[in-house]
């Protein structure tokens, strides 16, 4: 069982709502409750020697959602933003956000860039906000980058590969995940990091995600060390 920590985690922080329904409380006592469990889990993932963490904050199909409850996720956002960059910086931790810009309000993607920007020299682990996120559409905009490549003369078609292709995603840069941890009990990965999931644990456990925390981590990355990565090679025993 080889004792290693995996380099990036990818969380898909679920239960929010029902998290709240079950208490009585609005959803939006569920994100604001979330926000916290984000903050543990970061510092968490800094201690325990993980080198990449990304959270997928919003998909691009949540603007279908009520939209008082979106406007209180982009405020939570802000406000995370403007309480935590100072920290994060403080802590050599980096911020990186992917996703498209549109529609995310302008000021957000202001405090968004800035704060990408104050960190982005920063060399410990580095903290990726999934905003306004969908694989498929990222896929999409990769294979369009390298189309436009290709007509302006900067590349050749036969030049791509996956290595080559890779290049083009939002996360240009970062290892893929090593382990993908979707709170809730919920057995699927909603348009998560597609490409890039494919060799990638998966871990599900039942907890919501306000309740997750630093232990609930430490359980994961417990479990993950159990496990032998083959990427489709023959078991070596």
């Amino acid at each position: 069982m080889p004792d290693k920590i995996p380099k990036h985690i990818a969380i898909i922080m679920d239960g929010n709502g029902r998290w709240a329904r079950e208490r009585g409380l609005p959803r939006t006592a569920g994100h604001r409750e979330g926000i916290k469990r984000v903050k543990e889990i970061i510092k968490a993932c800094a201690e325990s020697g993980v080198e990449v963490v990304t959270f997928f904050a919003f998909s691009s199909e949540n603007w279908d959602r009520p939209k008082n409850e979106i406007k209180m996720l982009m405020s939570f956002l802000g406000h995370f933003l403007k309480e935590e960059i100072k920290n994060l910086d403080k802590n050599n931790i980096r911020l990186r956000v992917i996703g498209r810009g549109e529609p995310v309000p302008k000021q957000l993607q202001n405090k968004l860039k800035e704060a990408e920007a104050k960190t982005q020299k920063n060399s410990g682990l580095t903290v990726c906000l999934a905003l306004n996120y969908g694989s498929r559409q990222e896929i999409v905009d990769a294979a369009r980058s390298f189309a436009n490549d290709v007509v302006k003369g900067a590349v050749k078609v036969n030049s791509l590969d996956e290595k080559a292709f890779s290049q083009y995603l939002y996360t240009k840069g970062l290892p893929d995940p090593d382990l993908l941890i979707r709170t809730s009990g919920q057995l699927r990965v909603s348009n998560f990091l597609l490409w890039q999931l494919s060799y990638t644990e998966l871990y599900f456990p039942d907890k919501y995600w306000p309740d997750f925390s630093k232990a609930d981590l430490l359980d994961a990355i417990d479990e993950f060390k159990k496990r032998e990565r083959r990427f489709g090679k023959v078991d070596a025993h």
